[in-house]
Parts: C-alpha cells; sequence; structure tokens
C-alpha cells in the first residue's frame, strides 16, 4: 500500500474521491442488501419485503435511488388478470457492483458473524466458492502490497477514475 504522506490531500466529495460517488448511491444497508437480493434472482417489491424484512416505503425509496443511479432498471409484467406491476434488473452498472457484493459477502463470514453464513457464491461450472480477487487490466492477479495509487493530472475520456 502506498505511503500516505506522498499523496496530495483533497476535501473528500463525490466529485474527487470515486468511492465518495459511490458510496453516495450503494452505501446504505438496505441498497447493498436490495442489490444482494437482486443478484440472487430476486426482482419483485413482494419479494424483496418478504426477503428483507423492509418497510414498504424505505424499499420504494432505495428502488426509486437505484433506479435513478441507473444501477437498477424498472421492466414491466403482468401476472393474469391483474394488474401490470413492475420488477427490477440489474443494469449493466448494477452487474458490475456483483464483485463488491461478493467481497462483502466474504469479508462479512470471515470476520463479522461467529456462525457459517446461510448463503454463499459458487460457480455454476464446478460448484467452487467464487471470490473477488484484485487483477490488472492486463489478466494478472494482484497483490494488496502491489497496489500503487496514481493521481492523474488530467482524466482521459472513458476513464473509470
Amino acid at each position: 500500500m502506498p505511503d500516505t504522506a506522498l499523496l496530495p490531500h483533497q476535501p473528500v466529495t463525490s466529485e474527487t474521491c470515486a468511492v465518495a460517488a459511490a458510496v453516495d448511491i450503494v452505501g446504505d444497508r438496505w441498497s447493498l442488501l436490495i442489490l444482494r437480493e437482486v443478484f440472487f434472482g430476486v426482482s419483485r417489491f413482494d419479494d424483496f419485503r418478504t426477503g428483507l424484512g423492509i418497510s414498504r416505503s424505505v424499499l420504494t425509496s432505495r428502488l426509486d435511488d437505484l433506479v435513478r443511479s441507473g444501477v437498477l432498471r424498472r421492466t414491466p409484467y403482468r401476472v393474469e388478470d391483474d394488474r401490470t406491476r413492475l420488477e427490477y434488473r440489474p443494469t449493466r452498472a448494477g452487474v458490475e457492483l456483483l464483485p463488491s457484493v461478493v467481497a462483502l459477502m466474504r469479508w462479512g463470514a470471515h470476520h463479522a458473524m461467529s456462525k457459517p453464513p446461510a448463503l454463499s457464491t459458487r460457480h455454476a461450472g464446478c460448484g467452487a466458492e467464487v471470490d473477488a480477487v484484485l487483477c490488472c487490466r492486463d489478466g494478472h492477479t494482484v497483490a494488496p502490497t502491489d497496489v500503487e495509487v496514481h493521481m492523474p493530472t488530467t482524466t482521459p475520456a472513458g476513464s473509470d477514475i
């Protein structure tokens, strides 16, 4: 990890820090748990309520926020002789959060729980547990000690910064 004394310090805002910007969108308990449910195949309002034990008003607010932020999209569906309802599906941006949710699940299982978790993620192809792993864009696995922090002087178009 870098020597933080070498980094120029500036106020932490959603405009200057990608972590702050992400936390503004998905940083509360309910948003992360809704995303976990989405990744496990839940898409309907009543199923979120039942599975999470969340109030109608909080769920409505968090789903609205996740849709407004481009993490989820609403898709109409209709059950026989019933009104049209909406289900919630991840956008591409939402799917990109899966490694973060898996990392939180694994971290929580190892460091925050006294009993084994009720749920885990497994590879459909072989059944092994799934891990979130650091790797560079050239495909090399990266140890935490090999991560360098760089401050670009300008942000290139299409950059993830």
